[in-house]
């Protein structure tokens, strides 16, 4: 279904899921595909789910999630009758998803991924702008031994035009050899990079979670992406991940210098992706409105001591600026993404959108959202220091009054 290279395929991502791995003991896609012969020639078990964004009629932007929990039915699945073609083909309520294999001389090819949905389905995609068929197609080409068995527990992304692609717990075998399938596992390179780690053996007694020693200041990177038309996005941050996995506490800083990065842009999102051995990727997405941009989702894979954490929230808002403006905050700053995970910022500055000639327009600066706060404050104070005042001046005219009379 997902080859190992997916997780490396940037696209437009909108919104992603957060998802634990492992937490459902059952598969709830399996394929086992027989020719004419009643020989398994097919096989394949695995989970997925799909983020969808599109434009509603007030032209605001929903997010829809379907999952694989609903009802699955697998037309179109084929063996390609003895030809060096297969394919697995799946519909999940207004959803249809294929994956389309080769076979070559001494190995298969997982070829390509296509996906459609119809917004004219108003239960799935209520308030939709536009309605009718959209269908995306991602050439993916990974080589997988012929008798071997593809595997991969970890989390993979795909993510492309409005829609992220989310598989994980993938077991695929196409040409199956003689109806058997193979016992010989070849891993995905997340569950390859996962082993050759030494785990952290689990005390028999539970323990406090603990206390990690505090990092030093991040170094700030910077980060830009390209489009057709030239830079479309440019980041300068520094970032340190704090993350707790179970009882153990970790404190991350990512350091430039041997951080990879990646994005895309779009017409309504844009997507910072940064990776290196240990970050499987650490999305940052922004979106915009009519008239603003903002953060809106942080994604992160990342491997601890040999244990993936995965983390997702789609539902953020932080960095809001007016279009044809930057973000800066050189100050401190916390991300909330979850209870277990958020990221610290430091000499921050970002410009998703309407990048003039690779450079930063005229930043709007975080300290305006402080002084906009103290601006109410001392307004007060102002206010209550007239009433005060006033109240004197009349005690005080008062008291002459009442003195005049009693010379009287």
């Amino acid at each position: 279904m997902v080859c190992f290279r997916l997780a490396r395929v940037p696209g437009s991502v909108l919104v992603l899921l957060g998802l634990v791995l492992g937490a459902v003991p059952s598969y709830a896609l399996e394929v086992n595909q027989t020719d004419s012969k009643n020989a398994t020639c097919l096989f394949a078990n695995w989970h997925m789910n799909f983020t969808i964004n599109y434009e509603t009629t007030s032209k605001s932007y929903k997010n829809t999630t379907i999952s694989d929990n609903g009802t699955v039915t697998y037309n179109g699945t084929t063996c390609g009758d003895g030809k060096n073609f297969s394919k697995i083909e799946v519909q999940l309520g207004p959803v249809s998803w294929s994956v389309n294999f080769t076979k070559e001389s001494d190995y298969y090819v997982i070829e390509s991924i296509s996906l459609s949905y119809d917004t004219a389905d108003n239960t799935t995609f209520p308030d939709a702008k536009d309605k009718g068929i959209i269908s995306l197609n991602k050439l993916v080409r990974s080589e997988i031994p012929l008798n071997e068995i593809f595997r991969c527990k970890s989390l993979s992304t795909l993510s492309n035009d409005n829609v992220v692609q989310h598989f994980w717990d993938v077991h695929v075998q196409a040409f199956v050899q003689n109806g058997t399938v193979s016992g010989k596992e070849y891993l995905c390179s997340q569950d390859r990079s996962a082993t050759t780690v030494t785990p952290t053996v689990p005390t028999t007694t539970p323990s406090p979670t603990t206390t990690p020693t505090p990092e030093e200041k991040p170094e700030a990177g910077n980060y830009s992406v390209r489009n057709g038309n030239g830079t479309c996005l440019l980041a300068t941050m520094g970032l340190q991940l704090n993350i707790t996995n179970g009882k153990v506490a970790s404190i991350i800083n990512i350091r430039p210098n041997v951080i990879d990065y990646s994005g895309s842009c779009n017409p309504q999102t844009a997507l910072l992706r940064l990776n290196s051995s240990d970050i499987k990727y650490l999305d940052f997405v922004f979106v915009k409105n009519d008239s603003r941009f903002y953060l809106k989702e942080v994604n992160v894979s990342i491997v601890i001591n040999g244990t993936d954490f995965n983390m997702a929230n789609n539902n953020l808002s932080y960095w809001d600026a007016p279009l044809g403006s930057s973000y800066m905050c050189n100050k401190e700053q916390t991300v909330l993404v979850s209870e277990t995970f958020h990221i610290n910022t430091f000499s921050l500055r970002v410009q998703p959108f309407n990048v003039m000639e690779g450079k930063y327009s005229t930043a709007q600066d975080c300290s305006a959202d402080d002084d906009n706060f103290l601006v109410p404050i001392a307004v007060g104070a102002a206010l209550a220091g007239v009433l005060i005042l006033v109240l004197l001046a009349y005690f005080i005219g008062l008291k002459r009054h009442h003195a005049g009379y009693e010379q009287f």
